[in-house]
């Protein structure tokens, strides 16, 4: 039953998801779901829901509320809607589980994917529980596997703990860590793109890389999470989840396969060889910023301090930009910037490699007053794709010379359907491919390079102020500009 069919569907599951009310189970996981039986990866009559949430509901309640946002879905959710079940429980009663366990044998599948999309207190409760009335025993004719979904703790001694937790009672190979970023084509794309193609490979390396910038910029600001990003902020939020995850990407050394421990290896290794910072390094290696009022697009917005369920008098930082070391041979001497914020100027997730000019001396005598530097883009969202800069001698007797790009977008080139990006992630989960999914050690280092920022923000909550629909603070510029020559790749 584990095995992927002939045509590569997934083996018959039941997907339980606790936290089944919620606008994650709503907005995005059905939704992918329903593209996946759609697509015929995962098959109507071998797969089933059962949701558990505390609410007073019922299965067609669940239905209906699900189906709101299925109108796009087709005969795919008319397909998957019989297939929905429901549990009304507490996740702190093992009655709730004894329950669920008593469903599951009535579905009759076997195999049981366990989706946590519920807040962070409950992921190590519902492990353990699940563990204690034998939910999570494996056999050699069904799986039993957990998805989890961020926070992953909120600093390095809280991720070892829940790390620790959770491997108590269940074995690496069954947890599935997600990081909704890499259920992006374009990030999934990304090795592709280096290992595929021998002239990107070639200068890969500090040799003929500058430096790497890797924004995630947002329009929105907190929105109706004021409770939760207060106590987060964008550094939690972002840095060592979804920015560590495109950062190894692109620094990862070529895996011996794509077998998912090859990949997750090397990109373990990057992580654990960004470069711990001292404290008192950290105010020249970030930048802290908090959104003010001002304006995005047409309408004018409030201050993060005036947002609701945030403390005014706080110090949560809603931009946050930092310089990273990787500190092996491929990537010596090469910074990393790294930036993220809230109600900036547009919506923009991408990777920018800035290659190192070529020798200016054969032009001295020309026109050209610089050489631009070839640069490489790869576009995440909203528009994803990748371009690359070079330099072309512009039309005239003259040698005079201009940046040119070429590029290509995935929805010109491909015919690409609409989809959640939660597709990949749960299909990988379901067939037992672990490639996309982070490992216990790749996690903790993630904390671990983050924790002197984190530590010294603790005793200084110093944060600038910057104006929503800007490129961010000050502070944020001062901190590239200070290496020479260098400015942030423009947002947007």
């Amino acid at each position: 039953m584990y095995a992927v069919s002939d045509d590569g569907a997934a083996p018959p599951a039941t997907l339980v998801i606790f936290g089944a009310t919620g606008d994650l189970t709503r907005r995005l996981l059905v939704p992918a779901l329903a593209n996946l039986i759609r697509d015929k990866l995962v098959l109507k009559e071998k797969f089933a829901i059962l949701g558990v949430s505390f609410e007073d509901e019922t299965a067609e309640g669940l239905r209906e509320k699900l189906g709101e946002f299925c109108v796009d879905c087709g005969g795919a959710w008319d397909e998957l809607k019989p297939r929905v079940h429901y549990i009304q429980g507490d996740f702190l009663d093992d009655a709730t589980y004894r329950a669920v366990g008593a469903k599951l044998d009535e579905i009759g599948f076997g195999n049981a994917g366990f989706y946590l999309a519920v807040a962070p207190n409950f992921f190590g409760e519902i492990a353990e529980r699940l563990a204690k009335v034998g939910l999570l025993e494996e056999t050699e004719d069904a799986f039993r596997r957990l998805m989890v979904e961020k926070p992953f703790g909120h600093d390095l001694q809280s991720a070892r703990a829940l790390n620790a937790r959770l491997l108590s009672v269940m074995d690496e190979t069954q947890i599935y860590r997600i990081d909704h970023f890499l259920g992006k084509e374009t990030v999934q794309n990304v090795m592709t793109t280096r290992f595929a193609n021998n002239l990107l490979e070639a200068v890969w390396n500090h040799r003929y890389v500058d430096n790497v910038q890797i924004t995630a910029a947002e329009t929105v600001g907190v929105e109706k999470r004021g409770k939760y990003y207060d106590a987060t902020g964008a550094m939690r939020d972002m840095v060592p989840n979804h920015l560590f995850q495109l950062l190894a990407a692109i620094g990862m050394e070529p895996p011996n396969s794509f077998g998912a421990e090859a990949v997750r290896t090397e990109k373990a290794k990057v992580i654990e060889a960004i470069r711990r910072v001292k404290p008192e390094e950290v105010g020249r290696f970030s930048a802290r910023g908090r959104y003010g009022s001002g304006r995005i697009g047409e309408t004018d917005v409030v201050a993060y301090g005036e947002e609701p369920n945030v403390d005014p008098a706080g110090s949560t930082e809603t931009y946050v930009a930092m310089k990273l070391f990787v500190d092996n041979w491929r990537w010596a001497g090469v910074p990393f910037y790294l930036r993220t914020g809230k109600r900036l100027t547009a919506r923009d997730t991408e990777i920018v490699i800035a290659f190192k000019p070529a020798p200016y001396a054969l032009f001295e005598h020309t026109d050209a007053v610089e050489l631009p530097a070839n640069i490489m883009t790869i576009q995440i969202q909203p528009n994803e794709g990748v371009s690359i800069r070079l330099s072309a001698k512009k039309p005239g007797p003259r040698i005079s010379i201009v940046p040119v790009d070429l590029d290509f977008t995935y929805a010109e080139q491909f015919k690409i359907g609409r989809s959640t990006g939660y597709e990949t992630l749960l299909y990988d989960a379901l067939i037992g491919d672990q490639t996309l999914f982070q490992r216990a050690d790749m996690i903790e280092n993630g904390w671990a390079a983050v924790q002197p920022f984190l530590d010294a923000w603790g005793q200084d909550g110093e944060v600038e102020t910057y104006e929503a629909g800007s490129a961010g603070p000050e502070s944020a510029e001062r901190l590239i500009r200070e290496d020479g020559d260098r400015e942030w790749h423009p947002i947007g």
